[in-house]
């Protein structure tokens, strides 16, 4: 008689989890990165190709509304107001839900803000956002205390709020960016004083926390409005460059321009105009804005003075644009006297926010380098 082995419980129990709660905190360190992944390339390709697409802006809108029931349901649990099985039971999970609802708005936000504009100017707030996005998995701990709660809160809405507020509006400029910052006050004041109705002691134990925390994220986002480190969403540079010659013929524009392998436009190297014969510099740019909204781009032409150290702006070319295209309006300026050296064009606003940059270095040569058209 073949006698089976006894199985061992403890055996057993080391790789069964006893509930979900501690089913989620084994598996987490692998769907957390993934599930981050997914959601990252999900807003990129599919939601938020566009700034001024409703199906995205609704999307982060609702991470928005998520993550703030969310907050309100973990403190109502936590004070007691809630002291129902059910409710309990959920509990440990809330949190998971404010990460994500983080995650999916910081992901969003990392997606539209990084492609609107020259990471040279903006790389500061596109890095907060990024630091926001990848520190997202190791706050979990931090999202059960409300003064961490309602900061993450507040930079998400503002990080909305001034880019949807010019959407809506179908305006841009300093004015709108400071009503911006006033709704995200009053929308995050409102919230405050809603919890204050349900849970005083919760305002009260973390009042003057809290209002340090927005009063410096608040200073902070102006600060790096005001300074140029924030993209100027809505509007997004999509295409940009140095020619030699331009033409346009009906919605099409034909750019000359030189010969070059095909990996140097995807690496870092600064392009290199061979001047030849006198021969004038044609910057080409196309500025993204949404639908119904009109502005003025200028070209600031910019020779860097090896002598001043330091970049100087030689002229300033400015044209309308509207808004609705894919690939952006387009739209170009002339140099006629270009002296050798290292030139930079700031793609800017009427208001001094610079959408992009395209830099380049500007060299004399006794012959014409090979040259071919591309159509835009």
């Amino acid at each position: 008689m073949k006698i089976h082995p006894t199985i061992n419980p403890n055996m057993v129990r080391k790789y069964l989890p006893k509930n979900t709660e501690e089913l989620i905190h084994w598996y987490e360190r692998y769907l957390a990165p993934l599930a981050l992944i997914a959601g990252f390339l999900l807003d990129t390709f599919f939601f938020l190709e566009r700034v001024d697409v409703m199906s995205g802006n609704l999307l982060l809108l609702s991470y928005l509304v998520i993550a703030a029931l969310m907050i309100l349901l973990l403190q109502a649990i936590e004070t007691g107001r809630l002291p129902y099985r059910p409710f309990l039971a959920i509990a440990p999970f809330v949190p998971v839900v404010i990460q994500f609802a983080f995650g999916g708005l910081f992901s969003g936000y990392l997606s539209l803000y990084s492609r609107s504009a020259s990471f040279a100017i903006t790389w500061i707030f596109v890095a907060l956002i990024a630091a926001l996005l990848l520190g997202n998995e190791r706050f979990r701990t931090r999202y059960v205390k409300f003064p961490f709660q309602v900061s993450v809160l507040f930079t998400a809405l503002l990080s909305f709020l001034i880019f949807f507020i010019p959407v809506l509006l179908n305006a841009i400029g300093n004015l709108i960016f400071v009503l911006s910052g006033i709704v995200g006050l009053l929308v995050i004041t409102a919230f405050l004083y809603f919890v204050r109705m349900l849970m005083p002691e919760v305002i009260k134990r973390d009042k003057v926390v809290i209002l340090r925390s927005i009063a410096s994220i608040f200073v902070v986002f102006n600060i790096l409005y005001f300074s140029n480190a924030i993209p100027p969403l809505p509007l997004a540079l999509k295409d940009a460059g140095v020619y030699h010659g331009l033409t346009r013929l009906g919605d099409k524009y034909q750019l000359i321009t030189e010969v070059a392998p095909w990996y140097k436009k995807y690496l870092p190297i600064t392009p290199v105009f061979h001047r030849t014969g006198g021969e004038s510099a044609y910057v080409f740019s196309a500025v993204f804005a949404p639908t119904g909204l009109s502005t003025t781009i200028s070209h600031e032409w910019q020779r860097y003075d090896e002598v001043q150290e330091e970049w100087v702006t030689l002229s300033t070319q400015k044209f309308p644009i509207r808004g609705g295209r894919d690939g952006g309006y387009r739209g170009y300026t002339i140099k006629n006297d270009l002296k050798p050296g290292d030139w930079r064009v700031n793609v800017m606003t009427e208001y001094g926010q610079i959408v992009g940059r395209i830099s380049f270095e500007v060299v004399e040569v006794a012959q014409s380098v090979p040259l071919e058209t591309i159509t835009q």
